[in-house]
């Protein structure tokens, strides 16, 4: 291509979907104009979001708390708004950083608006995220398909409604965006709706704020967790979610939390120069 446009990956974690954008210059001006053309499956690449790849101390608005050499996953939703954390995100921050050279296989610490958060990549592909420690801030409800549904707010660095019971998700019309108490999620909110399986395994589906549905969320399947774990009165211990988009590993502790799943990269590219200056 001639004209070319900033360089980018596509990656997805359980069909979680990226653009990852390099910038470790911090040259590019990321609008948010740019990022729903980017994530409009239409007239740009497609995705859930967008993850730029920055150090932290070229972000003008990046936390005191995170060292200025630290791999910043500076993560945008698909509306252009700006999320604190994305655990599927971070997966898939963490395999590009591997995988083009800018991190060793292992241990690292990748830079989030929620905070610093080790990693730890794995020979098959998946990786291990510590999301930190789930903070419940209240109850509240919603509802979908003319069924209300009570759930817990949850804090995993970004805000959660998590619904648990005995619902037909298959039968949840998550095109529009449910209700939410705006005194409890003044910026708004994600909401899993939770089946249990029995045993360690639930099932999940999420609407996304920015987004709409999604066919996974990881900060997401800490909250669903957390909150099936509640409802079969434990404080600690461990779930397999089963998301549409695959399956991922949720423990938590005293310590904190940790999610597992597989991170993939898809293929690359350059933008048009036209394009991104025209999206």
């Amino acid at each position: 291509m001639r004209n070319r446009g900033p360089a980018f990956v596509k990656g997805h974690g359980t069909q979680n979907d990226f653009v990852i954008l390099p910038d470790t210059g911090g040259e590019l001006e990321l609008t948010a104009e740019r990022v729903r053309a980017l994530c409009d499956r239409r007239r740009g690449l497609g995705a859930d979001g967008v993850l730029r790849v920055i150090r932290t101390g070229a972000l003008p608005d990046a936390p005191a708390d995170v060292p200025a050499d630290v791999w910043f996953m500076d993560y945008r939703n698909a509306d252009g708004s700006i999320a604190e954390m994305c655990g599927n995100g971070v997966r898939v921050f963490a395999r590009y950083l591997v995988e083009s050279g800018l991190a060793e296989p292992g241990e690292l610490l990748i830079g989030t608006r929620a905070g610093v958060r080790p990693v730890r990549t794995r020979p098959d592909g998946r990786v291990t995220v510590q999301m930190g420690q789930i903070k419940f801030f209240g109850e509240s409800a919603t509802s979908v398909s003319g069924v209300d549904f009570a759930g817990v707010a949850v804090d995993v660095g970004n805000p959660h409604l998590a619904c648990v019971g005995d619902v037909d998700l298959d039968a949840l019309d998550l095109t529009g965006t449910p209700p939410r108490d705006t005194g409890l999620f003044p910026d708004g909110v994600n909401i899993e709706f939770v089946q249990p399986l029995g045993g360690d395994e639930v099932r999940m589906r999420v609407h996304e704020r920015g987004v709409g549905e999604t066919r996974s969320c990881g900060t997401g399947t800490v909250a669903a967790t957390a909150a099936a774990l509640r409802a079969a009165g434990e404080d600690t211990g461990s779930r397999v979610v089963h998301v549409p988009g695959g399956t991922v590993e949720v423990e938590i502790t005293s310590a904190g939390s940790t999610l597992t799943g597989p991170a993939v990269l898809v293929g690359g590219g350059q933008l048009g120069a036209e394009w991104w200056q025209n999206p």
